[in-house]
């Protein structure tokens, strides 16, 4: 494609890069000018001008933010791994605090019905005692 240019070179052929980077700067070149290409010969015609020089330039610049983008995105996948490996051990010691919960939940429901329960017969002692006393302080009102 630099053969397009003027600029004829033994890179005839354009590469995938080349093509990213034509379609790049005519994208940044139209939004500025707000004129629409139709066509691929718009395109040549828009960059034809360019020298190999400023077209190597921009395609270096392009290579290191692609590089830099590509690192950050390392980066972020290394973070998102991360925190999904510190979400599973989240959610398994979440699942060991929900099972003590419940083991805490069903000794708490056996204590409430101990309770209960000794609450029942302490009435129930208390009531004997009662009648006992009665009967105690009966017979000594007889005896006397």
């Amino acid at each position: 494609m630099l053969g397009a240019w003027g600029d004829s070179t033994e890179e005839d052929e354009g590469t995938e890069e080349e093509d990213a980077v034509l379609a790049l700067m005519a994208r940044s070149e139209s939004d500025q000018d707000d004129e629409p290409l139709d066509s691929l010969a718009q395109l040549k015609d828009k960059v034809r001008g360019l020298n190999k020089v400023k077209l190597q330039e921009l395609l270096f610049t392009l290579m290191d933010e692609c590089d830099a983008i590509n690192f950050e995105n390392c980066m972020l996948k290394d973070a998102c791994s991360q925190l999904k490996k510190d979400i599973r051990e989240l959610e398994h010691a979440n699942k060991i605090f929900k099972s003590e919960k419940t083991k805490i939940d069903m000794t708490n429901l056996i204590l409430h019905e101990d309770l209960k329960k000794f609450k029942e017969t302490l009435s129930l002692k208390e009531e004997a005692f009662a009648t006992d006393l009665t009967k105690l302080e009966n017979e000594s009102l007889q005896l006397k």
